[in-house]
């Protein structure tokens, strides 16, 4: 491993070199191609430099102790080389996690689009899954990042039959992509006159925007259909052509898009999201054994699978693949997610999962 970052260490001494020749100026392709490349090593130099310091002074005091014969100052001397030892061995860690990152880390700062859908359950499971949605879009807003609704199929009481919506911030993908499963509650229904505990459910998907280069889509495998707006959105949206349905023949996958009053943007909207799913189903397909990640988020691979059940009458949630439970439910359902997205990172990581 430190023979490649010293190889990387010279690649960068070499491109500094070369950034400040003046003749390489006055071409921007080249100073810029080298500027980017001299970036995207330079986390690596940096964390070299100060492990190589640390040996030194592991070595000083190693030395200090040998030839040393004021004890107070060998004992001294000890002391800061279990201090070094203990930064030493830190920083091996962040170097190795960057030079063998986990399979999600090439998605940190990626778009993605999260599909929240009714399950079982009739209207009370259109209510919860607009819940949910409630739930994700405060988290989002208060996390700074930004929400834009894709696609949405209202009840008539107030809940949702789909809604589909892409994210995009800083790590947002880190701190939501186990948000993928079925996730039950349990609560009285305000449409049950008896008072009885019903359990519905919602399913919720997390899908990662791919770059150009890894999913192609053909115009020819596409077939395009635009027709009325039945939503909400006014006399506009329901007297023109301007909702969007695309089906990638091949796959059969269907995605829509009327949120917008522009037909264009509804037809961008959809692209995003057919691409979205595409490249979901793609990664799914090539992937035979599942990551500790991959079990967060989809358990054995079947999404029907239970991950999370929200209990109201005991104010309980609980996440089922980890055995958190959290007695917070109406905090947590008006967007304080931190704790349950930590305790799921923390266990991706291999510490307290369970088996799925």
């Amino acid at each position: 491993m430190f023979e490649e970052l010293k190889q990387l260490k010279d690649e960068y001494e070499d491109l500094t070199h070369k950034l400040a020749d003046p003749s390489i100026m006055t071409d921007m392709s080249v100073y810029q191609s080298y500027a980017k490349k001299r970036s995207q090593i330079e986390p690596l130099v940096e964390k070299l430099i100060e492990y190589e310091g640390i040996e030194k002074e592991i070595s000083a005091c190693s030395s200090l102790i040998k030839h040393e014969h004021d004890e107070e100052l060998r004992q001294m001397a000890m002391e800061e080389i279990e201090g070094l030892k203990e930064r030493k061995a830190g920083l091996y860690k962040q170097i190795d996690d960057i030079l063998n990152p986990d399979e999600d880390s090439q998605y940190r700062n990626r778009d993605f689009i999260m599909e929240i859908r009714a399950g079982t359950g009739g209207e009370e499971s259109g209510l919860f899954a607009g819940d949910l949605f409630r739930m994700y879009s405060r988290y989002i807003q208060n996390m700074g990042w930004k929400l834009d609704v894709v696609d949405s199929n209202p009840t008539e009481i107030g809940g949702f039959k789909e809604i589909v919506f892409s994210v995009e911030g800083e790590n947002a993908y880190n701190y939501l992509k186990f948000e993928g499963g079925t996730h039950r509650v349990q609560r009285v229904p305000i449409t049950e006159a008896s008072g009885r505990v019903h359990t519905s459910a919602a399913t919720v998907a997390v899908l990662v925007e791919p770059d150009d280069v890894e999913i192609e889509v053909r115009q020819e495998d596409l077939k395009i259909d635009v027709y009325r707006s039945t939503g909400a959105g006014g006399q506009h949206v329901n007297t023109t052509d301007s909702a969007v349905r695309i089906t990638h023949i091949p796959s059969g996958v269907v995605v829509t898009c009327q949120d917008e009053r522009s037909q264009h943007k509804n037809k961008a909207k959809a692209m995003k999201h057919l691409r979205a799913r595409l490249f979901a189903h793609a990664q799914e397909k090539q992937q035979s054994e599942f990551s500790q990640v991959r079990k967060l988020q989809v358990g054995t691979g079947d999404r029907s699978e239970k991950i999370r059940t929200y209990n109201y009458p005991q104010n309980r949630i609980t996440d089922h693949r980890i055995g958190l439970s959290l007695y917070k439910l109406e905090m947590i359902m008006n967007g304080d997610l931190n704790e349950m997205v930590s305790a799921l990172a923390q266990a991706a990581k291999g510490k307290d999962m369970e088996s799925s």
